[in-house]
């Protein structure tokens, strides 16, 4: 389970500000925690595998698209006023849960065909170390939670839990339920880290390294049912700064990213928003650099319910349903008499698709 906390520039901001942002913590934006599914539909074009290292990042492919049932404002408007938990969750429970669509891919690129494939949800989501049981989820799911979707530890040799409950029963299960799943793949981290035993990759062949757990990550997913048009989240844990570590996880990353790509999933990437993801904001910038993820997670833990950036990715930088924020770290919650330790986020991206 991520323990990153990220500091609060609470000493320099004006009072004004500081109100603010209470008030904004107070409930979650309707634009993002809508708790809606977005299952593919028609008019997707294909992309260039070249572009993902260009700025700004931007797939222009994943449009919000209508869930019947909902009603039309429900993912048309992103301006609407904030909604409460109990209006989050009826959203959620009425967006319908059927496979989505796969639909005659137009070019022959992987990426193409994941775009195609993908679901996009938007609402509240938790992540927790060990995957819950299927009883929690039920009991969650009826008991007034404001979640619609789970992170789930899918791998990695740094993953900090086992998974008694996680299988490819599990994930089938906890989607029939309408979950939406947040497959995330802890590997090797950044070899200037400071803290705890992780295994750290090799600066010298760090590129290697990628690759080859990117396609340990696509064989986890496929031992879960996850299926090709999923995003695969890599867990890259806060890391000090310095320009040979940068270097090292920009390559790790990019050959990661280009492993799961090319097996038929979107590559996610979640990290610090003082770390990994501002080292991958300026990489953005850039021309030429890396081969970019597809989707970030940024964790940035301010209270703020929504995937506006705020003091972590500027404007242009993974727009379009490209955005996951964690906003609240290592707190409790319990829905239908089961407690559970968590991390909060808000969701407006890609979830798993699971056969």
């Amino acid at each position: 389970m991520p323990t990153l906390r990220t500091a609060v520039d609470a000493a320099s901001a004006s009072l004004s500000s500081v109100v603010l942002s209470a008030l904004l913590s107070l409930s979650c934006l309707a634009a993002t925690c809508t708790g809606a599914v977005a299952e593919p539909g028609p008019g997707l074009r294909g992309l260039d595998l070249r572009e993902r290292s260009l700025a700004p990042v931007r797939l222009s492919d994943l449009e919000a698209i209508a869930v019947p049932g909902l009603a039309p404002s429900g993912l048309a408007q992103p301006d609407l006023a904030p909604t409460s938990d109990d209006a989050v969750m009826a959203a959620s429970r009425e967006a319908p849960n059927a496979a989505p669509q796969v639909l005659p891919a137009a070019a022959p690129a992987a990426l193409t065909e994941a775009v195609r494939t993908r679901r996009v949800f938007r609402g509240q989501a938790f992540d927790t170390c060990a995957a819950p049981s299927l009883g929690a989820l039920r009991a969650w799911r009826q008991g007034g939670s404001p979640y619609g979707a789970v992170g789930i530890y899918i791998g990695g040799r740094n993953r900090a839990c086992a998974q008694p409950q996680l299988s490819a029963g599990w994930t089938r299960s906890a989607d029939a339920m309408g979950w939406g799943l947040l497959p995330l793949y802890v590997g090797l981290q950044a070899p200037c880290l400071t803290h705890g035993r992780s295994a750290r990759m090799d600066p010298g062949s760090a590129a290697g390294q990628g690759a080859a757990e990117g396609r340990d990550a696509v064989d986890h997913a496929r031992s879960l049912a996850i299926a090709p048009g999923s995003p695969l989240y890599l867990d890259m844990e806060s890391y000090p700064h310095d320009g040979g570590c940068t270097g090292t996880v920009l390559q790790y990353t990019a050959a990661w990213s280009h492993a799961v790509r090319s097996a038929g999933y979107l590559s996610g990437f979640y990290s610090s928003s003082d770390s990994g993801i501002s080292d991958l904001a300026r990489s953005a910038l850039h021309r030429g650099g890396p081969e970019l993820p597809d989707v970030v997670w940024y964790a940035r833990w301010d209270s703020r319910c929504d995937t506006s950036g705020y003091g972590a990715l500027v404007d242009g930088e993974w727009v379009d349903h490209q955005r996951v924020h964690q906003f609240v770290g290592n707190t409790s919650a319990s829905y239908g008499g089961v407690r559970i330790t968590i991390d909060r986020n808000a969701v407006d991206a890609p979830i798993a698709v699971v056969r």
